[in-house]
This record gives structure tokens, sequence and C-alpha cells, in this order.
């Protein structure tokens, strides 16, 4: 185990909560998870919507935490047990994250959209990490916990802060954005995700809007040049931003996407950044990566860093599990190769996974197939977005579609025959029609929303190539 160093004294804490303590300690973490505390953090005790974290208080003390955030003393801990009490732990939790913000003297690149965000950040991470000491968030913590708890556990001598905000509802990201505070505000794309939650694109389009509400008044935005709401973005980061800086294939981006070419496991990019020509590697498969470096290289250039490194490191990307990874996979007969894309989808990302797809080449007789499981959150227009799927499947000639849901129900039947695999109900049906459906030389991509569990099949996938046994699938939300 690695030794960290040392985060939060209680002073420090104690200052910045508001809140009470009767031991002295210091705490090399933060966590707001019971099951993943490492010794040395301190737990906050998050009371949410199915569970309160006041009743793991215990689990997490034992598990090594030097101290735990509560509102009140649980009654299963010892009244001298070590403890921060507050008036109420998440706004304790915000409280550390406005004071971690205070004191760092870093830039800070905040990175929005409904797409590719957290890609995006993965790829700022590496990019920033081979020039500087680089904190980011973790997974997706882009919510209203995980963005500060993301600020919590930054250094304080980090140089640059990188961080992921996300939403469901308008609303929600000004005011994670004023806590983060960025200095380069980066807004990826703006689709039909979450629909459901609103009464058009164009409303989504002002939330993700809100990411300007924090931007430090010599900020930096950074917005898709390609997208049709660039002039709207464009204007509501003007009463922001120090500069507005464009990004994508459009002839008057600032960061200007020239080719993309995808190869079996990177993608070649040629750019023109800032009027100076550039041509790098992404280690990650898609034109969508393409785009969205170029968001990177805009944030690169806006801190006013070597990008040349930057470029670099991004050629050294792995991709993420469960957001474009590639497997190599045994069959009794061969090799097949496995993109699990299976962590979330939406009308965007489904197209863009599977023109992914379409611009593979497999090997002898394989054949490009697509597993995908139901969209969510897209209330009325659900039917429509699915349905679509079956023209884009045809016209980018993939040959093979399996589906679970029934949202895809209606898409499948709409499939020619020659295209069908299976349809099942549910995701843990499916994995065995994949497998039986299998033969060397296959390419195959698995998408869905989180809760569509198309992880399962993944799991499935994963299993079958190690041992030869189709056994019950279990998938990543299985385990959380």
């Amino acid at each position: 185990m690695s030794i960290r160093e040392p985060l939060w004294q209680s002073d420090a804490a104690i200052a910045a909560t508001g809140g009470n303590s009767s031991r002295r300690w210091t705490a090399s973490g933060v966590s707001i998870d019971s099951r993943t505390v490492e010794p040395g953090d301190l737990f906050v005790a998050i009371r949410g919507p199915a569970q309160d974290g006041h009743k793991f208080v215990k689990d997490a003390l034992a598990n090594g935490a030097v101290c735990a955030l509560v509102d009140h003393i649980p009654e299963d801990v010892p009244a001298d047990a070590p403890l921060l009490i507050v008036a109420d732990t998440l706004a304790g939790l915000n409280a550390l994250a406005v004071a971690a913000r205070q004191r760092v003297d870093a830039r800070i690149i905040a990175v929005t959209g409904s797409v590719g965000k957290t890609g995006t950040k993965e790829m700022l991470r590496a990019a920033f990490g081979a020039v500087g000491k680089t904190h980011a968030s973790v997974a997706s913590y882009n919510n209203l916990w995980g963005v500060p708890l993301s600020l919590a556990r930054m250094p304080a001598d980090t140089q640059f802060g990188i961080f992921e905000i996300g939403m469901n509802h308008a609303g929600e990201i000004a005011p994670l954005s004023r806590l983060v505070q960025p200095d380069v505000a980066i807004i990826t794309a703006i689709a039909a995700a979450h629909i459901g939650h609103f009464a058009s694109v164009t409303e989504i389009a002002e939330a993700k809007a809100e990411i300007f509400a924090g931007l430090k008044s010599d900020g930096v935005a950074l917005i898709n040049r390609d997208s049709e709401f660039f002039d709207l973005l464009a204007e509501r980061a003007g009463g922001k931003a120090r500069m507005i800086r464009s990004f994508g294939s459009h002839a008057q981006a600032d960061i200007r996407l020239q080719k993309a070419v995808p190869h079996s496991h990177c993608t070649c990019v040629a750019a023109t950044i800032l009027g100076q020509a550039a041509t790098y590697k992404i280690g990650l498969v898609g034109r969508h990566w393409a785009m969205n470096s170029l968001a990177v290289m805009g944030a690169i250039a806006a801190c006013d860093q070597d990008l040349a490194l930057a470029s670099l490191a991004l050629g050294n990307l792995a991709s993420l599990a469960g957001r474009g990874m590639r497997h190599q996979l045994q069959l009794a007969t061969g090799e097949f190769t496995l993109f699990d894309d299976s962590y979330n989808a939406n009308p965007a990302s489904m197209r863009a996974a599977i023109e992914n797809l379409a611009h593979q080449s497999p090997e002898k007789s394989g054949r490009r197939i697509a597993v995908i499981g139901d969209m969510a959150e897209l209330g009325t227009h659900s039917q429509d977005y699915h349905l679509e799927l079956a023209n884009i499947m045809q016209q980018q000639k993939i040959d093979l579609i399996f589906a679970a849901g029934p949202e895809m129900a209606a898409m499948y039947a709409a499939l020619p025959k020659r295209m069908q695999g299976a349809h099942k109900s549910d995701a843990a049906e499916l994995a065995k029609p994949v497998i039986d459906g299998l033969r060397p030389g296959d390419i195959v991509m698995v998408k869905g929303s989180l809760s569509s569990g198309m992880s399962r099949v993944v799991a499935a996938l994963l299993t079958f190539s190690e041992t030869g046994q189709v056994a019950a699938p279990r998938g990543i939300e299985d385990a959380v």
C-alpha cells in the first residue's frame, strides 16, 4: 500500500466546517463509503435518498477511518470516538470543498456536456499530469456529493485540478461550478441525454451553460464549435469568460480537427491548434475521442502549458472499463474482440459507438456485432430515439444486432431478418444467445444505460473467454 500524504489536520477541518471534535487527528483521505474506507480516511456520513451514512460510522472506524464527520453521535458508536460533529454533514463536506479550493494555487479545469465528460476528464488528467502535479475526480464523481468530495480530496500542493460536473435536471450544475471556481470551463457536446427531464434539447444546452456560473473573471470558456447551440453557449459564457475559444471540425474553430484516423488500438489526429499544425496519437479508438482531445489541447493552451508533452501523454492512454475498453477474448476456435461500452448510453453516445464499430475491420469471416440495451431518461421521446437506431445500424452496415429491454423491442423488430441476433426483455437473458452466436474474428460492441444492466453481458463474455463456461452473468451494478 502506498503511503499517502496528510490531507486534513483536525484543526483545519474544524475551522472549515465550524464543527466540534474532542480528538486531534490527521486524515490522508476523504470517503463517503464505509466499504471502501482506507486507513487514514476521514469518513463523511452523508444522508442519501436510500441510506443514512450514520448507520455505517462504526464500520468506517473499524476499517481504519481516523475520524467521522457526523451530525450526531450514532447509538452504536462510543461517545469518545473520533468524531467531527456538525449541524449538517453535506454542508460540512461542502465546507471542506470550499476550504480545499481556497488553499490551492492551482489552475482548475471543469468539464461538462451531454456526452464525453468522463473520457475528456481522463484525457485532461493524463495531459496535465505530464506537465505538473494533477488532481482529478475519480470515476464519474460529478454530482452534488461527488464534486465536493473530489474537491475535499485535493492536496494543497496541487498544480492542476480536473473536475467533471454532471446533471439530470436544470439548476444542478451552477452551484457545483461555484464550488469548483474553474479557470477553464469546457462543454463537450449537447445532446438528448436526460431529455425526459427537459422540454427540449435547448433547455439541456441552457442547463449545461450553468458551468459558466462559477468561472473565474479571467477564465476561459471552451465550447464545441460544431454544436448547433454554439451561439447560445457562447452568449452565456460571454458575461463570465475573459476569452471564448472553440474546438471542432468547423472552419472557424480555434482548435480545429483536420483529420482523425481510427486504428485497431489508437486514433491518429491531425489538428490546427490556435493556428499551429499538430499531429498526435490517442491511445483510444474513435473519432469522438479525437474531437474531445481538441478540448484537452485547448485547455493546455489556455493554461500556457506544453502541447507536445500533453500530446505524448494522450498517446499512452488506455480505455476505461465500461467506456470503450477493448478486450481480445478467446473462443474454442479462435479470438474475438470486445468493446465494453456498457457503463452508460444516450442517443448521441450510442450513435458514436455504432459509428466506431462500423470503422472496425473484422478478420477473416468475422462480423461487426452490436449488443445494446435500453437508453434511459428519454421520456416521451424514448420510442423515437430507440427506433431510430434500426436505421443507423443499417446505414453503418452492422452485421448482427442483439438487444435487451422493452424499449429496444420495436427497434429490433424493424431490423431486416439477416441482422437479427436475438432480443430479450432482460440483459441477463441475452448473454447466452450472444455467446452461442459468436465466431472467430467477430468484433462485439456492448452498450446501454447503466440501468439496462449490459455490464452483465460483458461479465459473461469475460467469464466465457476464461473458462469456456456460460456462467450466470454478474455486472457492475450487482456489486454496488
